[in-house]
């Protein structure tokens, strides 16, 4: 069956959206998170930043960020995008791993992540019955001098310190600590929600050994110029107009929980709905039909329509949706 001139044409402006999902946008969080990380790596006489972790005692002792948001700010992607794009951690070969990425498994035990965190380095399958955690702990420390790994990377970190007892915890807390220490100890870098910090922090070793990094929910006001900036850039790539509504950026903000990731995900997900309606123009028709999809809300409480639209409450508690991490 032939396309229409009409089917292409929504098929091409699905492509552009599929295409700016890939890209990642820079925003100053960036440089902020670059310069913690930076505080984490040696440097030689030169001051070149080095693929190997910083002690900062006379005892050997690592330390490490709590990158801390709220669920849907975008923490994830600044990550690791932080780790793949940083200069001193590209692999010189293919045995060379300057760091290692997971996310806390289910489920979330101390066995269980140091598993996952030997399965990221490349290290070869271990029955979970036949080691102990010590063992498993002396596995990582020894694959990760081996592949010169100087950091740690643990995702949705919460998960791993608010599920279990206290002991749970503290064993979990042990493993970590212990990859930080000595000759060959890595950097670590936890991200999660706000209760990551609010249990780790129980622990006076948390507090000296990391740094906390909390990221700024997004403004109406101080974001609103580089927000439009965004909207017009993806409507142009997308091949349509911006919207002209003076409040757009305002309802945008509200419907994302101040969230950056959700801002960018909302955007995204009007784009698909005007490209599907073949449109010309991205309008807030089409923030209001994606939106309300996603949300599940009637057109009282959808605040790219209702008239009070601020007063809507948009708790955590009424959520549906998870959105971008």
């Amino acid at each position: 069956m032939t396309m229409s001139a009409s089917d292409l044409n929504i098929n091409a402006k699905l492509a552009a959206v599929d295409r700016l999902r890939d890209k990642y946008l820079a925003t100053p969080r960036d440089v902020q998170f670059r310069s913690y990380l930076d505080r984490l790596l040696q440097r030689d006489e030169r001051g070149k930043l080095l693929p190997k972790a910083r002690l900062f005692n006379k005892a050997g002792d690592a330390r490490g960020i709590a990158v801390v948001e709220p669920a849907g700010g975008g923490k994830t992607s600044l990550v690791l995008h932080g780790l793949k794009t940083h200069p001193a951690l590209q692999p010189r070969d293919a045995a060379h791993q300057p760091w290692v990425g997971v996310r806390v498994p289910s489920p979330p035990t101390a066995k269980s992540l140091g598993l996952e965190i030997l399965k990221a380095s490349g290290y070869p399958a271990v029955s979970r019955r036949s080691v102990t955690e010590y063992d498993i702990t002396q596995k990582v420390r020894d694959h990760f001098k081996l592949r010169g790994t100087a950091v740690l990377w643990i995702d949705e970190a919460h998960d791993l310190f608010g599920a279990g007892s206290k002991h749970k915890v503290d064993v979990s807390l042990k493993i970590i600590r212990n990859l930080m220490q000595g000759e060959d100890a890595v950097s670590v870098v936890l991200s999660g929600i706000e209760s990551l910090w609010q249990i780790a922090s129980c622990d006076a070793q948390v507090t000296r050994r990391y740094w906390r990094l909390p990221l700024a929910d997004v403004s109406p006001h101080s974001d609103r110029k580089a927000l439009t900036k965004v909207i017009a850039g993806f409507s142009d790539a997308a091949g349509m107009r911006p919207p002209t509504d003076e409040d757009l950026v305002d309802r945008l903000v509200h419907a994302s929980r101040n969230r950056f990731g959700r801002c960018i995900e909302n955007i995204l997900a009007a784009l698909e709905a005007a490209a599907m309606d073949d449109a010309d123009e991205l309008t807030i028709n089409h923030f209001a039909e994606s939106w309300g999809m996603q949300e599940g809300c009637g057109m009282g409480q959808n605040v790219f329509l209702a008239r009070h639209w601020a007063k809507i409450d948009l708790g955590e508690a009424q959520l549906n949706w998870e959105g971008a991490r």
